[in-house]
């Protein structure tokens, strides 16, 4: 027989209570880096997604706002900003002239490698805090 929401033991919620509060940990560590750079956590992840777009060197708006979990006409405020301070540029593919690529400039390569560092070295620190509860249901 499964269980059900009600059957949760109290050890499942702290289980629960763990991974929120390391996620959360992680991402507070995140924030404080990237405005120690001068940027917002949100230019970091855009950078961050650019570069680690699978299978190639750069992603369009739309992959962007889909890994961002945000709202296209948001993406393309963030590009924009980011766009301005010289860390992306915006292409017309050569491919299909209606979409736009977002590429990492210099600068942009440098301060994502610097923040990518300390983001590693942090979840090496955090080993085993991500371990994801199981719960069956």
């Amino acid at each position: 027989m499964k269980k059900s929401a009600r059957d949760l033991e109290k050890s499942d919620f702290e289980q629960l209570s763990e991974f929120r509060y390391q996620m959360r940990r992680f991402e507070r560590f995140s924030e404080q880096a990237a405005q120690a750079e001068g940027i917002t956590p949100l230019q970091y992840l855009l950078l961050l997604h650019v570069k680690g777009y699978p299978g190639r060197s750069w992603a369009t708006i739309g992959e962007l706002a889909e890994r961002l979990q945000a709202q296209h006409h948001g993406v393309v405020a963030l590009v924009t900003r980011c766009e301005a301070i010289e860390l992306v540029e915006r292409r017309v593919s050569e491919r299909d002239r209606r979409q736009v690529e977002v590429h990492l400039l210099p600068a942009g390569e440098k301060l994502l490698a610097r923040l990518a560092a300390l983001h590693r070295a942090e979840l090496k620190s955090l080993e085993g805090a991500f371990t994801v509860p199981r719960i069956d249901l």
